[in-house]
């Protein structure tokens, strides 16, 4: 059943595909009717799992994981599918059911051969493979000997049966899958002969698609032989015939193979402005298409054609961003090069009033340019020589950095036992006396800590890095940075106590939210949630996971009574409470626990549902969340633990944040890393202070921060720093009031 409606799903995503670029009105509605239907064993699968978890059947727990992860992989949704995956293995381990644990291996090793990490599935495999024997399961040895054979075997069963039969289109895909497999190992010349007997048998049965493949892997090994004459021919044909048949896709391929990398790109914004629908897809199609992006403004920069590079770099920034923003402010009716151009990026450099920084990495080299300064932007690069020659400099820079900084930080933060298992779910008396140390550790360098910001040592080597090479430029009290790769996750408004810097995913979606109709947010009304009672989000032995947040608490009250607003606190700051207030208010400012990977806040579960175990759909506020919300927020405050964490892309830091500017959020204020819960209490008093009185939020930002820097307790980095400000620098129109009073 299972299997059957998964490849329903498929079938139907492609025949979506097919009616979108055909802009077939009928097909199209047809696709998304039957995927509908088909995604609705989403909904029973999940019932499943609630109901395992409700009455304690761990073993159906897993396998309920187990499924759902099976889902996500065939809709492509590779990360969550692992999530799943891990989570039955967990349990399986837990409860002792081999055949399961068996089972949840060979599905890791079928995730991870669809990202083509072929040494990981591997393993995972054999592991499948060495339960199955151990249990005595022939079907899954069957099974493991399949799937461990898939990369060449399987293929070549395959071939045997499609000329068996007598299918000559199966044959010459048999023949593709081989050479890939051959290529990806480095036999470049063996795989390159089952390619020509594809592109053979696609001729004799004028199969045209066939051809096109043949050509473009073709292509690709003469090029892994530096035979660029060849390779050329190859693509010229794949280009030809990809055209002939209208294959927009193939299309750009033969334009990237031959290093047209302007008509590649081109080709990739209309399929993904015309064709694609969901962000993530967005996102994810984006990535897999990143080197034709960046090969474009890298031979620009080459060329020192430096102000087309820029130009052509924005344009590949936070594409699924930009296309929310549009039907979040009602821009929908104008076309894509209306608001994307190299025309409009040319405007917005020129119009620029704030001195703005924007970065693009490329290997050990920054890639800087300064706008705002003179009529056109200047362009400084600076080398970073850190790690060995394959490994990202600008990552490891970053993770020696905030090493330093974080040191000995985290109090609201998810519980330590939820890390613990997290990573492992059987519990030790080492693991426990690890903890403890760590606790008292943690105390001691809370106790003495102490490099004063002005000596500021730990963020000096970023500094040389990326600000230093124009140091001469920065002048004025205000930067905006459009950061890339690692530097998205960088503490950016610690660097100066005179710089008041935020940071914006590009510079068009910055454009687009500063001129949003002036109607369009709130100016009034106001969500505080706080403290949320988790009492009853227990790990498996009945121990509460999350500890309250005394001083998250005051936090909402102190602000409450600020705005003469009655705060969300304990039982009734739920997640569906939340949402149902969210979307009208000005300001929103949540002090909860926050996931670390994620920046997802945990809030309470409904009191209502009396002795019932909650689920994570139950308590957690996560990006879809947001993202299905129209919010009219000119001010969002995420004082919870890693609330501007999230898997970095060209859309910046994907995580809460991001989701926040997405659903129409004008300015969001985040956190990099786990925060102190008293300090973060004086840091909020001290920026509502100047929201108050009517400064801006970066001010506010910049005051508070030295507000911390020049208390007693709290003058290291690691307090003050993970704040960061993105979007637009808005004020609030508060009571005036002092906050003294509270």
């Amino acid at each position: 059943m299972a299997e059957r409606i998964l490849q329903d799903i498929a079938e139907q995503k492609k025949r979506l595909e097919i009616a979108q670029i055909n802009k077939n009105t009928e097909e199209k509605a047809d696709a998304y009717y039957n995927l509908a239907r088909a995604y609705s064993f989403l909904k029973y699968q999940n019932q499943h799992l609630s109901i395992a978890k409700e009455v304690g059947n761990r073993a159906c727990e897993g396998k309920a994981y187990g499924s759902l992860g099976d889902v996500y992989h065939s809709l492509k949704e590779f990360q969550r599918a692992i999530e799943y995956n891990n989570q039955h293995l967990s349990i399986a381990k837990d409860v002792g059911d081999r055949a399961s644990e068996g089972k949840a291996y060979g599905n890791l090793g079928n995730v991870y051969h669809s990202l083509e990490e072929f040494q990981r599935a591997i393993e995972y495999h054999n592991q499948h493979l060495s339960i199955a024997k151990e249990v005595g399961d022939r079907a899954s040895q069957g099974r493991a000997y399949g799937n461990l054979g898939n990369t060449y075997s399987c293929h070549k069963k395959h071939l045997s049966i499609a000329k068996e039969v007598g299918d000559r289109k199966e044959k010459g895909r048999a023949y593709l899958h081989i050479g890939d497999v051959h290529r990806s190992l480095g036999d470049v010349q063996r795989a390159m002969e089952y390619f020509k007997q594809c592109l053979s048998n696609a001729k004799e049965i004028g199969d045209r698609e066939g051809q096109v493949g043949a050509y473009c892997h073709l292509g690709k090994c003469y090029r892994d032989l530096h035979d660029l004459k060849e390779a050329i021919e190859c693509y010229k044909q794949h280009l030809r015939i990809a055209e002939e048949i209208g294959n927009r896709r193939a299309e750009a391929c033969a334009h990237r193979g031959l290093e047209h990398y302007r008509c590649c790109v081109k080709i990739y914004d209309t399929i993904r402005s015309n064709s694609i629908s969901e962000d993530q897809l967005k996102i994810s199609f984006r990535a897999s298409k990143r080197d034709a992006y960046t090969h474009l403004w890298q031979v620009l920069v080459m060329l020192q054609r430096n102000d087309e590079a820029l130009y052509t770099a924005e344009r590949g920034r936070a594409q699924a961003l930009l296309d929310a923003l549009k039907v979040t402010y009602g821009l929908t009716s104008l076309s894509p090069r209306s608001i994307e151009s190299e025309e409009k990026v040319r405007n917005i450099s020129r119009k620029t009033t704030v001195l703005t920084v924007f970065l693009a990495l490329h290997e050990k080299t920054v890639n800087i340019w300064v706008l705002g300064k003179e009529d056109k932007p200047i362009f400084r690069q600076e080398k970073i020589e850190i790690g060995l020659e394959h490994e990202d400099s600008f990552t490891l820079l970053l993770e020696n950095v905030l090493k330093d900084i974080r040191a000995g930080v985290g109090i609201r933060c998810e519980n330590r036992s939820m890390d613990r298992l997290s990573d492992d779910s059987t519990p030790s008396s080492t693991q426990d006396d690890n903890q403890t140390s760590e606790l008292s550790q943690e105390s001691t360098d809370r106790a003495g800590v102490g490099i004063r910001c002005e000596n500021r040592g730990e963020l000096q080597p970023l500094y040389g890095a990326v600000l230093g090479p124009i140091k001469d430029l920065l002048d004025g009290d205000k930067l905006i940075v459009v950061p890339d790769g690692a530097l998205s996750k960088f503490p950016w408004a610690a660097l100066s106590e005179t710089l008041r810097i935020r940071t914006v995913p590009s510079l068009t979606s910055l454009k687009v939210i500063t001129d949003s109709p002036s109607e369009y947010h709130s100016k009034s009304g106001a969500l505080l949630v706080g403290d949320p009672c988790l009492k009853k989000i227990t790990d498996k032995w009945g121990n509460p996971i999350y500890d309250p947040l005394n001083y998250a608490r005051m936090e909402v009250e102190m602000i409450g009574e600020i705005l003469k607003i009655q705060p969300l606190t304990g039982e009734d700051a739920t997640k569906e409470a939340t949402l149902q207030r969210i979307a009208s208010v000005s300001l929103v400012h949540i002090a909860a626990h926050g996931r670390k990977e994620t920046g997802e806040i945990v809030l309470a579960p409904d009191p209502r549902w009396g002795s019932k175990t909650p689920t994570e759909e139950d308590y957690i506020l996560k990006m879809s969340d947001i993202q299905a919300v129209k919010l009219r927020a000119r001010l969002v405050v995420l004082s919870c633990c890693h609330s501007g964490q999230g898997p970095v892309s060209s859309e910046g830091v994907v995580g809460m944040a991001r989701a926040f500017l997405f659903a129409g959020a004008r300015s969001v204020l985040s956190t990099l890393w786990a925060i102190d819960d008293e300090a973060t209490m004086m840091f909020m008093k001290s920026f509502y202070q100047q929201l108050a009185s009517g400064e801006s939020a970066s001010v506010a930002l910049q005051r508070a921060m030295k507000c911390l820097r020049d208390s007693h307790d709290y003058s290291a980095p690691k307090y003050w720093a993970p704040f960061i400000l993105m979007g637009d620098d808005i004020k609030i129109e508060l009571e005036k009031e002092s906050l003294s009073k509270s």
